[in-house]
């Protein structure tokens, strides 16, 4: 196990076997709030991908553009569209 706190958690995350170990981790670790924002911040990459135009992403989910707008900075300064679209394809 890493003494890294952060490869902590991503080996905690590799271990889950299925998306209810996930949602078990992530209750523990995570506010509501916490969670939430996290669903947000994905939803937005997913939104990004199809098209939507930031104004409508903050409409859609009824946060700020300048919420869209960091997460589509974010989704372009770490290039996930890649696992975004891997993800799709496995859904």
């Amino acid at each position: 196990m890493s003494t890294n706190p952060y490869h902590s958690l991503l080996e905690h995350l590799a271990n889950c076997h299925d998306s209810t170990d996930i949602e078990v981790l992530f209750r523990a670790l995570l506010t509501d709030k916490e969670q939430h924002e996290i669903a947000n911040r994905i939803r937005i990459f997913d939104l990004l991908e199809c098209g939507a135009t930031q104004r409508d992403i903050a409409e859609q989910l009824g946060v700020g553009i300048a919420t869209v707008s960091r997460g589509a900075k974010a989704m372009q300064s770490h290039d996930v569209s890649a696992l975004l679209a891997t993800h799709r394809q496995g859904s």
